[in-house]
């Protein structure tokens, strides 16, 4: 059918650059696998469902784009062996898309009426190619996420070409060695092709490009099939045996003929197909004794798809949106979506997209695309979700969290938490983070006049460090030369709360008397979370690494009582420390020597170590290290120590509420604004970098006074304390995060979440392992080894 739009203007083939959603909705995650398939706009590529929510239609409605491609895709059956194969090393099969899958298109117009556009009129041949050939926004996103760790070197910095010939572009002819004409790669010193190493993908390859590097020692090569306009390319170092960039790529092709704007991508790049690679891991879900686990399915028991190293992702969002307060806030399936231009850039879209996802059930089915033999008890699994859109704005200018590295879990939940606060929660909703806020109270008391003082601190989580004790090792005449592995003694959970609360004298000099005896400190719950959560610290540096130690925590799933991690705030009979001015010492920032001795031995500026360890509590050296790693590049890193300053307690500078609301109109939270301006002396060009440079800083929730009040349209308004005092405090045990693996930063993290089953009377425990949801057994050994736990107040 013919349509009078295919030659509209704003028609135009998506760039490289260009981000095409073709795979899920943009505000749900209806995708392309329906029946009723995908409308992908073919102005500004935004990816629409058209089935009974139909958002592809009310982004027409908003955006007045009439053209859109249908994508209809099916997945070609698949049979599963019985029984299922016990994975002992990776195994990956070359299989493409159009071997999976067969896929149907459709162009519709909406302001015409008509449902099947000849695709070859007007401008849409070129237009719907491009669009099918465009990488995925998941895709692009996990590209541009790995491609960030490569670097240019010495020998891409410092290439010498020999005299100049020209090559064909695009048609390349073939290796120099063989006939093959595909995976070719130019040797950018002297113009040699060479054919590459066979590839995952059925890419045939005899490594000719190899060859000639170690006849001739030329380093640097280029693929050619990855060449494209915007000047984006594989390069290959084999001095170094790594990816590399080269900043003068285009200079070094025009050397050889070749004009990079006229090349056409033709192959998938490296980044790609490792992509590819890593998504094709499948393990197998099973108890001791070879038993699949029985998946589970239903409302709340949907699974996250791992997109590469994103289980700590995973992990950390179903516990968040198994509490009530963020289920309450973002949960709202009889609601339209929020009426965005851009609804993939907005977190408010996401996270309603996420909630709707795992709580609403309508995504938590068994694969049918996989068939069990008749025989098999094999219960396939569901597809899982991809939050491909959620992750990229979660990772936005964040320097960890916008790679595709593997990451802490418990460094994602507070990176979250930060930025669901700082986001708009318009009336009637709140902020679902409040769920998590309390307050603890400081007490100070000099050893030698006994005159104390009070301090109050919102937080939204607690870290808890775990005593460690050894166990004996016995010796049984074992001649092996591998060293046998630490055991741990069990510690209780009130053990590491009692360490946690527990008094410690620290060195300061008493305002009052004069006395340098020093003070008892000691942090007490003030108020108490609807939520609380509770990292587990189980390390220890060894030869000055963090190392993870396998320390057992037991923790019942019975309520306990906190009533006694209650302060009770100042006692009859107390003389406080006096307010005046010289009363700031009190509070005077002195650094922890040891900790100071051990950074100073790795190396670090005394100067770095003692703000190192400011930010971070003046305790742990360990700690203090990684706030250096991170910290590196802050323009004041070097700048001597105010010990006596804001963030040391004494009396912080006024802010001026037109200066937090001009913040704010920046997009910087209040908190964070009157934190910043405290800070710098009020001076907001300051206060602006200094937002920037401290972007894991929650901010100041309280007003300059110190007092309950907000700043709010400029006016002084009451304050809400975070948290309950009301007695008993008793919490329970709903969630928790685990981690396998030496490091936090590597390895696998699963999530375990106490609910009501289907068709079973009493709760049990879940195991949400990616996109597998099953009834989860030895739960009570997971507990011991957990790294987040989360407790709801009952």
């Amino acid at each position: 059918m013919t349509c009078k739009h295919v030659d509209a203007a704003e028609l135009r083939v998506p760039t490289p650059a260009q981000s095409v959603y073709r795979e899920d909705c943009t505000q749900c995650f209806d995708s392309i696998d329906d029946p009723a398939g995908l409308n992908v706009c073919l102005y500004c590529f935004n990816g629409g469902c058209c089935a009974d929510r139909n958002h592809a239609r009310i982004h027409y409605e908003a955006s007045r784009h009439p053209l859109v491609l249908n994508i209809r895709r099916t997945r070609k059956k698949t049979k599963r062996d019985e029984p299922p194969q016990k994975i002992s090393k990776l195994a990956i099969a070359a299989e493409t898309e159009e071997d999976r899958y067969d896929t149907k298109t459709e162009v519709r117009c909406y302001e015409c009426g008509t449902g099947d556009v000849d695709k070859n009129s007007g401008k849409l041949p070129a237009v719907v190619d491009g669009v099918l050939k465009a990488n995925t926004f998941a895709k692009q996103a996990e590209v541009q996420a790995w491609e960030q760790e490569i670097t240019a070197c010495e020998h891409t910095l410092c290439l010498q070409q020999e005299s100049a010939r020209r090559i064909e572009s695009q048609t390349l002819g073939h290796c120099s060695m063989c006939d093959l004409r595909e995976n070719l790669w130019l040797c950018l010193e002297c113009g040699n092709l060479g054919c590459g190493r066979q590839q995952f993908g059925g890419i045939g390859g005899n490594s000719h490009g190899l060859k000639h590097t170690e006849v001739s020692s030329h380093a640097v090569a280029v693929k050619l099939g990855s060449l494209t306009p915007d000047g984006t390319a594989d390069i290959y170092c084999y001095a170094c045996n790594e990816e590399r960039t080269d900043p003068e790529l285009a200079a070094h092709l025009r050397h050889w003929g070749i004009n990079i704007a006229e090349r056409e991508k033709t192959e998938k790049s490296l980044t790609e197909m490792q992509i590819e690679q890593n998504l094709r891991w499948e393990f197998s879900m099973t108890t001791e004794d070879g038993k699949e686990l029985k998946p589970i399915f239903g409302e709340g028991f949907t699974g996250l798809k791992n997109l590469g190293n994103s289980c700590y992702l995973a992990s950390i969002l179903q516990c968040l949106f198994s509490t009530p307060a963020f289920a309450a806030r973002y949960f709202h399936p009889a609601d339209p979506p929020p009426a965005v231009p851009h609804p993939a850039e907005d977190l408010e879209t996401q996270m309603r997209k996420v909630a709707d996802g795992l709580l609403s059930g309508r995504y938590s089915y068994a694969d049918s695309d996989v068939i069990a033999s008749v025989d098999s008890p094999y219960v396939p699994h569901q597809k899982g979700l991809a939050p491909a859109m959620l992750k990229h704005l979660i990772g936005r200018g964040h320097e960890e969290f916008s790679t595709m590295r593997q990451q802490d879990a418990f460094e994602l939940f507070l990176h979250l938490l930060k930025l669901v606060t700082r986001s708009q929660h318009p009336s009637p909703a709140q902020d679902p983070v409040k769920a998590f806020r309390f307050v603890t109270e400081q007490r100070l008391q000099c050893i030698s006049c006994n005159r104390v003082r009070y301090r109050t601190d919102e937080q939204d989580n607690i870290s808890i460090p775990v005593p460690v004790r050894r166990k004996l090792r016995v010796v049984n005449g074992d001649d092996s030369d591998e060293k046998p592995k630490d055991e741990f003694e069990a510690v209780s959970l009130k053990e590491c709360l009692d360490t946690f609360t527990g008094a410690e004298e620290v060195e300061l000099t008493c305002p009052a008397c004069n006395s340098k005896a020093g003070f008892t400190k000691r942090s007490l719950f003030k108020t108490f979370p609807d939520v609380l959560a509770v990292n587990a610290r189980r390390f220890e540096l060894v030869n000055w690494v963090p190392t993870k130690l396998d320390v057992p925590v037991v923790v019942d799933d019975e309520p306990f009582n906190l009533d006694s991690y209650m302060s009770s705030g100042q006692q009859d009979g107390e003389e406080l420390l006096p307010e005046d001015v010289d009363a700031t010492t009190v509070n005077r920032f002195i650094p922890n020597a040891t900790a100071v001795e051990q950074l100073e031995a790795m190396g670090f500026p005394r100067v770095r170590c003692e703000k190192a360890l400011q930010a971070t509590g003046n305790g742990d050296a360990e700690i203090a290290m990684n706030w250096l790693f991170s910290h590196m590049e802050d323009p004041d890193i070097d700048t001597p120590l105010d010990a006596g300053g804001p963030s040391s307690g004494g009396p912080s500078p006024s802010v001026d509420a037109e200066s937090v609301e001009m913040m704010s109109a920046m997009g910087i939270g209040a908190p964070q604004a009157r934190k910043a301006l405290k800070e710098t002396g009020g001076d907001v060009s300051r206060a602006v970098d200094w937002v920037f440079n401290h972007p894991d800083d929650q901010g100041d929730f309280e007003d300059e006074s110190g007092n309950n009040t907000a700043i709010v349209d400029g006016e002084s308004v009451g304050k809400e304390i975070a948290g309950s005092s009301d007695l008993p405090a008793k919490f329970a045990l709903r969630s928790i995060v685990c981690h396998k693996g030496a490091s936090i930063h590597a390895g696998h993290y699963v999530a375990f979440i106490r609910k009501f089953l289907p068709d079973e009377k009493s709760e049990a425990w879940v195991l949400y392992n990616d996109e597998k949801v099953v009834k989860a057994v030895d739960v009570e050994e997971m507990k011991k080894f957990a790294y987040v736990y989360f407790f709801s107040r009952v």
